[in-house]
This record gives structure tokens, C-alpha cells and sequence, in this order.
């Protein structure tokens, strides 16, 4: 159903409490059966590649295909999330993902698959998983209470590595004993219980929302917040560089198992259940390493432990050495993801949480798309063991160096604080038009001037989240202490909008700067609109 884009939160003391909310409950179950498939459909997908060609830059050409439309479509996928009813999106994308599979199927049992078509429908099935991610975590919040979101969260991760555990072994089970067909036709089963389930949810009809974004707009609003949260950038940038060395290993596991450790197709699955395991038992403990360690040190744990497996599976060790080095992988690799998929969630605020979980999805799957390229490249040439190796040695050094890159705590208050007042027009102002300026007039003492300044530029920040393409402060020349406060958004409707967004924590920042002000009266607050129609 999705491919190794796994939420996470943190883990509350009642972890499992959503599971007693029926409707999470038949989904998690639903998603664990939809996943269970897609980690069989995968299994197939590399090892038949394995058999039409034995070259690793082929075999890593699977893993590219697979996550390269999660990098270039992720972001319009969270635009969609937000503004499209997220149920029927997910029953349409569970339809093109079974058909995919219904193809993979047809051609495995006619005897017609080639590598073009392996590669093709494994992009087809990405397309499906890059529309999938940031719909799939944007529900949460809708079938569980507030106070079990985080734990919510985890379950969704727990349940992704609990599919991981079963369906690579069960798929490798199925490809040796009854082939490729009958392996993708398990597959497309598992979309008939994922598609029931959605089908029996009765998500409630949102009303009409005049302010409703459109997908341009929407487009524009996420990449403007993503451009402006220096918070999600640490994120990212974290994100990128742990999992564009850490994909070594996933490219090139097949080869691992087939030339390095000598297994064959049950093997190969047998290694990728370990995987599986080994991440159940790093969601378990989890919540104890947390008690001890930072998000920075659980990230850095991540990182050692997962140089030391990829630098051992570079000895070809014994089957049984290697099936433990992967359970240790699993723990590491599920630490890495709930870890850096955990703060991301904490720091988005509701409204954009879809597009801006899709721009972290895009770093994730470009760092493995690149990661997975690059390193089959570098296997072409030197060979399984020398790449391993260099991406242990590259993970090593930049989890220590990466590791001074603190991640962001998560802790700031982004409900809504709804205190704006409501704009006041002379007459009714269509939606359309724009832009407009607004201008925020402050009296301060000029020997305030300087800390003024300062909090301003924190509140830049936070204008050109919720909208805003352009900032600044200027000083009256004839009346210092005089400034104005300006930003510009590109349409009535869109700073309609931003009445909405602003957080709480936003409105602490707000008050900060506020406090500057010396005037017998509040701060005075013009909106001017553009003589023109039409929007920036």
C-alpha cells in the first residue's frame, strides 16, 4: 500500500489506545493487510529483476523506479491531501494501484515481463505510493481523539513494520514455490480488503467552505511555508543526508543475498522479514530510548548501528550472522524514521500538515533515489563489498558531524489562536482581488529600536508561513520611532486565510512585538488592495 514512508510520533504510556477507537482499528488492520501486499509485490519486483538481469545498476534501477515518483510527485500529492475529500482520494489510488498489480500478473504468467515492463509498472506502482503518503498520514487526526494523535501515530509505524515482517518472507515463500504470478496475484487481493475498508468508513461530509483552496493556490501556500519554517529545513537536511548513505544497503540487498551470502529467492525475503522483526522490536523499545536519549542521539544511534551492519554484510558472513545484522538494521533503520518523521509532524501546523509531510516525503525518496543510483553506479565499477563499505564509512562520519545540526524540539503551541479581528471593508472585497498590502504602524521608543528589530525578524518568519510573499520594516524619516510593519499576500481570500493559520505560538511572537508599541492607541492596521483584478 505504501513504501517506506512510515509516521511516527512519539510513543505515549497508552500506546495502543486508538486500537479501541473502531474505526482506526479496521483501517490499521486494513493498511497492515495493504501493506503486507505491497512488501510481496516489492520482494517479486527485485528478485525477477535479478533473474532478466544480473547487473547491479539494473537491480538498483528497481529500487530508483519505485521512489522516484514519490520524490517528484509527493509535493502535488500533499496539495491534493488538503484540499480534495482524502477518503475518495484513497479508494481511487487503491484502484490504480491494483491494476498496476493485475498487470505485473498478466505478463509474469504469460511469460512476457522484461525489464522495461518490470521498470515501468514499479513506477507506476511509485506513482501510486507517492500519492498515497502524505494522504494516508493527513487522516490520522480524523479517526482518533487529540490526545491519542502521537500514539496513533506509532501504531501506523508499528503496523508498516509488522507488514515488513511478514510480507517480504511470505513473498519470497510465494515466488520460490508458485512463482511471480501467483505472488503479484496475492498482492491484488490484499487491495480488496484495503478498498472495503475504505468503503465502510463513513467519513462525514465537510460543508462548503467559501475560503476552500484551489490547487495553484494551495501549491503556492505549502512551498511558501516550507521556503519560511527553518525548523522543517533542519528536518530535511538531516533527513537527506542520513538516508542518501544509509540506501546502499537497500539497493543493493538483493545482490547482497544472491552473490555475497549465497541465498536465492526465499532467502532474500527470509533477510527483508528480518528487517521487518528487528523494526518491531525498535518500535517496542523505543519509548525506553527515548527516556534516555535526545531525537539527536537516537538519530546518531541510528546512523552507528546502521554503518556497523552495512560494513559486516561486507564480509559475507554466514546466512544466520547476516539474518541477525539485519534484525539490528530494522531497529536502526524504524529508529531513523519515527525519529525524523516524529518532529516533522510535531512542527506543522494543521493546515498545511499534508503538503509539508509531502515535502519531507520528496527529501526522503530523493535521497533514496539518488542514493540508489549512485550506489548501484559505484557497485558496476568496484563491486557489493567496496560500496558497502564507503557508504558505512560516508554514514559514520556525516551521523557525527550531522549530529551538531541540533533537530527542532517540537514543542511550540500551533492550534489556531483565531484573534485577528475580521478585516474591515467599506464594502464587500471579491476573493480574487489582490494583492494586498498590509501595513502594521508602530510607535516605539528609539531606544527600543534595536531589540524591536529582533523581534520582528522572528515574526517574518512566521508572516511568510502563513502566507505572506514579501516582508519588511521601515522607519518614518521625519518621525523616528515611527515604523511600519509590511507584507504582502496575493489575494483577499488568501489573507482571509491567514486569519486562520495563525498558531498560537505565532500569536505569542505577535504580543512579543507588540509590547514595543507606545501609542495611546493599538497599532493601526491598513489593508490596500491592488487598483487591479486578478491575483499576483
Amino acid at each position: 500500500m505504501t513504501q517506506k514512508s512510515l509516521p511516527s510520533g512519539d510513543a505515549s504510556p497508552s500506546g495502543f489506545a486508538p486500537l479501541r477507537q473502531k474505526l482506526f482499528a479496521v483501517l490499521w488492520i486494513a493498511t497492515i493487510i495493504g501493506n503486507t501486499g505491497s512488501f510481496i509485490r516489492d520482494v517479486a519486483s527485485a528478485w525477477l529483476m535479478t533473474d532478466l538481469s544480473p547487473s547491479p545498476a539494473a537491480v538498483a534501477l528497481v529500487q530508483a523506479a519505485a521512489s522516484l515518483p514519490v520524490f517528484l510527485l509527493a509535493i502535488p500529492a500533499g496539495v491534493l491531501a488538503d484540499i480534495l475529500d482524502r477518503r475518495k482520494l484513497l479508494i481511487g489510488i487503491q484502484v490504480l494501484l491494483a491494476c498496476t498489480s493485475i498487470t505485473l500478473m498478466l505478463l509474469s504468467a504469460a511469460g512476457l515481463q522484461s525489464i522495461t515492463s518490470l521498470v515501468a509498472l514499479t513506477f507506476l506502482g511509485g506513482v501510486g505510493a507517492a500519492l498515497m503518503g502524505p494522504v494516508w498520514q493527513s487522516i490520522v487526526p480524523e479517526l482518533v481523539e487529540r490526545k491519542d494523535l502521537k500514539s496513533a501515530v506509532a501504531l501506523n509505524s508499528l503496523g508498516i513494520n509488522i507488514a515488513r515482517a511478514i510480507g517480504p518472507a511470505l513473498g519470497g515463500v510465494l515466488l520460490a514455490g508458485l512463482g511471480a504470478a501467483v505472488t503479484y496475484g496475492v498482492d491484488v487481493i490484499s487491495y480488496v480488503f484495503v478498498i472495503t475498508a475504505l468503503l465502510w468508513w463513513r467519513r462525514p461530509v465537510v460543508a462548503p467552505d467559501v475560503l476552500s483552496e484551489r490547487f495553484a493556490g494551495a501549491f503556492r501556500a505549502g512551498l511558501r511555508y516550507a521556503r519560511a519554517s527553518r525548523e522543517l529545513h533542519v528536518v530535511l537536511a538531516r533527513t537527506f543526508l542520513f538516508f542518501a548513505l544509509a540506501s546502499s544497503v537497500w539497493a543493493l540487498l538483493p545482490l547482497i543475498a544472491r552473490q555475497l551470502l549465497g541465498g536465492g529467492a526465499s532467502f532474500y525475503g527470509i533477510l527483508l522479514g528480518a528487517v521487518g522483526l528487528g523494526a518491531i522490536g525498535g518500535a517496542v523499545i523505543m519509548p525506553r530510548l527515548r527516556e534516555r536519549l535526545s531525537a539527536d542521539g537516537l538519530l546518531l544511534l541510528a546512523a552507528v548501528v546502521t554503518a556497523a551492519v552495512m560494513a559486516f554484510l561486507s564480509l559475507a558472513p554466514p546466512q544466520w550472522a547476516a539474518i541477525v545484522a539485519l534484525l539490528a538494521l530494522g531497529a536502526a533503520w524504524i529508529t531513523a524514521l519515527t525519529t525524523l518523521n516524529g518532529v516533522a509532524q510535531s512542527i506543522l501546523p494543521n493546515w498545511v500538515r499534508g503538503r509539508s509531510l509531502a515535502v519531507y516525503l520528496t527529501v526522503f525518496n530523493g535521497a533514496m533515489t539518488a542514493g540508489s543510483l549512485c550506489w548501484g553506479g559505484v557497485a558496476q565499477l568496484l563491486g557489493v563489498p567496496p560500496t558497502l563499505l564507503m557508504g558505512a564509512a560516508g554514514l559514520m562520519l556525516v551521523g557525527f558531524i550531522a549530529h551538531r545540526l541540533k533537530l527542532p524540539r517540537g514543542e511550540a503551541d500551533l492550534v489556531p489562536s483565531n484573534h485577528w479581528p475580521e478585516p474591515l471593508t467599506a464594502e464587500p472585497v471579491e476573493h480574487d482581488r489582490g494583492p494586498v498590502l498590509i501595513t502594521i504602524e508602530y510607535r516605539i521608543d528609539p531606544a527600543d529600536r534595536a531589540a524591536f528589530a529582533a523581534a520582528a525578524r522572528r515574526l517574518s518568519a512566521e508572516r511568510r508561513r502563513d502566507g505572506a510573499y514579501a516582508w519588511g520594516i521601515s522607519e518614518d524619516t521625519a518621525e523616528p520611532g515611527l515604523v511600519l510593519e509590511w507584507f504582502e499576500v496575493e489575494s483577499w481570500a488568501e489573507h482571509l486565510r491567514q486569519h486562520r493559520r495563525v498558531s498560537r505560538a505565532g500569536a505569542d511572537i505577535q504580543e512579543e512585538v507588540r509590547r514595543f508599541h507606545r501609542g495611546e492607541h493599538p497599532p493601526v492596521v491598513r489593508h490596500l488592495l491592488s487598483m487591479g483584478k486578478g491575483t499576483a
